[in-house]
């Protein structure tokens, strides 16, 4: 594609096919996104595409199609430089007192194979566009050069065409590293998996690998593919998925993700997802359609290109008249080839989707995933914020807090080693961390809704709700927090606290918020006692405690229109109604895939601060997009006047439209040098 006008063609083209609900097609990245119903063929689709005189390349050939178009297209630029560059030599004898070359039909015979040859792909999408009743830059091109080879002004028409090749090529060189990100997922993925088959371990490559293989992952190996560990433990670095560098050390029963790197130990696990269900490539796939969508922002520029080229055309022909008119019919033509060739919208057509392609691109890099554009633009508008409770601001599962002293922790462990309660799997994992080696319970029972007792070295104990409450307990559960006291022969002993706690950094984000003028709200169905605890340790002044999980989508409704744009914070299946209905959803990485599907950016690095990165995203994103429509918009306003009284001559003209191309794209690449 050469410019946004050719991009509407194509959608033209698919939206006429019967059973296309709806299309988009992105210039920057070259991709369609098509909504159809059941029955559409590809041939259909394929066949539309060619009748608007482009074609479609699968996924694995794209890449060497667009090696061979560049290859073709410098080919072009040198031989067309190289003629241009005689043809101007014999234009002006007087100059460089050349007069062998100077014959008129010599350069003729140099101009066409510069007009026909290498601009002859201007023809082609001129052709194609006037019998789908439409015209593009390319109409532009074809007409100003036609013009000059016609008017004998073959130094003019030779020059143009050599300078928009050349500005196509260096465009589509700095379009390549657009998509840098994606090039770099692919490139994490381990390419072979040592597989126990039998008694024997063989390497095969990733594409065979089928669920339920146990692959064994050696020290320093790149996970072939997502499995949950069976045997052995290690230290992984999942900064791939996550943006963090310190490994996460993992056990039998932990999941791995395929392309994340084993450094310390060995293991076996097994295959559970493979092909294109690991994270990676679904991580691929939301970062390729995120790239390819359209922001609400590029509605301008589609509605100007779309009325541009016409009006170019009027304007020229309005300038050819009133020079002529004016006596100077020499100036008529050549201002006329100037204001045709200067007016070029590729500018505006790559303003959005490169700036979309690279910012969609680190977030991805920093384990921020942006599943389309809209939610990239709207992010930074955000006015209220509501999080939920249980694993989005805290960890997710219960913890040991206080405890009255050691020993009653290790008599409390020691009898919940037999319970099969969340709560007592806290108090356990904690005599476990401090090193405990836990007695043997004898006559153990569990008293449904009351607690646990058991008899340890012949003495019998208690440990649950049960018993007289302290000043200190009765604190601690003012705080939310779930207390056990311990009992022997109906004396406490001592208690343990247990509370699902904040994760690290929310205070943090919090405050820093409120200090955007976000309002921050947290939604919990807990009771109001417990929610007023957790909002209290982070800061948060706004509550709706005791909602159910299908009210919260309500409650989400109910705040927008009064509230500004509203995002929502959630993990769970029951978020994902919430999710969708805010103006953003925001779901963290340690979720559902119903929530993370719901959801409009996905935090895989499951750290709350990432809230904030994606707001400055979307901030410096949208500062790119600015700045890049700001300058396509006023390039055209100030140089096709300037073109058609006479300031620039078609030569410049050509340059200064394949530089204000080039300058977007480099413009959206600082995105990548930009802190965020």
């Amino acid at each position: 594609m050469h410019c946004a006008s050719c991009a509407k063609l194509i959608e033209r083209k698919l939206s006429s096919i019967p059973g296309i609900i709806s299309c988009a097609v992105n210039y920057g990245s070259e991709q369609a996104t098509v909504e159809m119903e059941m029955g559409v063929r590809d041939r259909d689709i394929s066949e539309a595409v060619e009748g608007a005189g482009y074609k479609i390349a699968t996924e694995t050939s794209r890449e060497e199609i667009k090696k061979q178009e560049l290859k073709k297209l410098g080919t072009k630029v040198i031989v067309s430089a190289i003629l241009s560059a005689i043809i101007f030599i014999g234009s002006f004898p007087e100059w460089f007192g050349y007069s062998l070359i100077s014959n008129r039909y010599l350069l003729l015979a140099l101009m066409l194979p510069v007009q026909f040859w290498a601009g002859w792909g201007f023809y082609q999408a001129t052709w194609s566009g006037l019998r789908n009743r439409t015209a593009s830059m390319d109409t532009l091109i074809v007409i100003g050069t036609t013009a000059a080879l016609i008017g004998g002004y073959f130094d003019t028409g030779a020059i143009i065409i050599t300078l928009i090749l050349l500005g196509r090529l260096l465009e589509a060189k700095a379009k390549a590293h657009t998509s840098d990100a994606i090039k770099k997922l692919l490139g994490l993925a381990a390419k072979t998996a040592r597989v126990l088959r039998g008694k024997k371990e063989i390497d095969i490559s990733i594409e065979e690998v089928v669920v339920g293989d146990l692959i064994r992952v050696r020290p320093g190996e790149k996970i072939p593919v997502d499995g949950v560990i069976i045997e052995g433990e290690s230290g992984v670095d999942e900064s791939m998925v996550t943006g963090e560098s310190i490994p996460v050390e993992k056990i039998r029963g932990d999941v791995v993700i395929g392309a994340t790197f084993n450094k310390t130990g060995s293991f076996i696990f097994r295959a559970t997802k493979v092909g294109k269900d690991t994270m990676l490539s679904q991580i691929v796939k939301m970062v390729s359609e995120a790239q390819s969508s359209r922001a609400p922002i590029q509605r301008l520029a589609d509605i100007v290109s779309s009325y541009f080229v016409p009006a170019v055309l009027i304007i020229a022909v309005g300038v050819f008249v009133v020079w002529y008119v004016l006596g100077m019919p020499l100036s008529a033509f050549i201002n006329m080839i100037a204001v045709l060739i200067i007016a070029c919208p590729c500018a505006m057509g790559l303003a959005t989707p490169t700036a979309i392609m690279i910012g969609t691109g680190k977030g991805a890099e920093k384990g921020i995933l942006i599943k389309d554009a809209s939610a990239l633009e709207t992010a930074h508008k955000i006015k209220t914020i509501i999080f939920d409770k249980t694993g989005t601001l805290t960890i997710g599962k219960p913890q040991v807090t206080d405890i009255s002293d050691v020993k009653t922790l290790g008599i409390a462990a020691s009898l919940e080693k037999g319970s099969e309660h969340v709560l007592g799997e806290a108090v356990v994992g904690k005599a476990s961390e401090k090193g405990f080696v836990l007695s043997k319970v004898e006559g153990f029972r569990a008293i449904s809704g009351v607690g646990i007792e058991g008899t340890i070295n012949g003495k019998k104990y208690f440990f649950g709700n049960r018993g007289e409450k302290s000043v200190e307990i009765k604190r601690l559960e003012k705080e939310g927090k779930t207390v056990m006291i311990l009992e022997s022969g109906r004396k406490v002993l001592g208690f343990v606290a247990v509370a699902d706690t904040l994760k690290r950094g929310v205070s943090e984000v919090v405050d820093s918020l409120s200090k955007k003028g976000i309002g921050v709200w947290m939604i919990t169905g807990d009771n109001e006692r417990t929610a007023k605890a957790i909002a209290k340790q982070s800061g948060i002044k706004n509550i709706l405690a005791g909602v159910m999980p299908d009210q919260k989508a309500n409650k989400v409704k109910e705040f927008k229109g009064k509230n500004g744009v509203i995002a929502f914070v959630g993990d769970g299946i029951n978020d994902a109604p919430a999710l969708a209905a805010a103006d953003v959803g925001i779901a963290m990485g340690t979720g559902t895939d119903v929530a993370i599907e719901s959801a409009g950016v996905t935090l895989l690095n499951k750290d709350i601060k990432s809230v904030l990165t994606a707001f400055n995203l979307s901030r410096v994103t949208l500062n790119v997009i600015k700045q890049n429509l700001f300058w396509a918009f006023g390039y055209n306003v100030i140089l096709i006047p300037a073109a058609a009284i006479g300031l620039l001559n078609p030569a410049l003209a050509a340059g200064a439209m394949a530089a204000s191309s080039i300058s977007v794209v480099l413009n959206s690449l600082r995105l990548n040098k930009l802190k965020i």
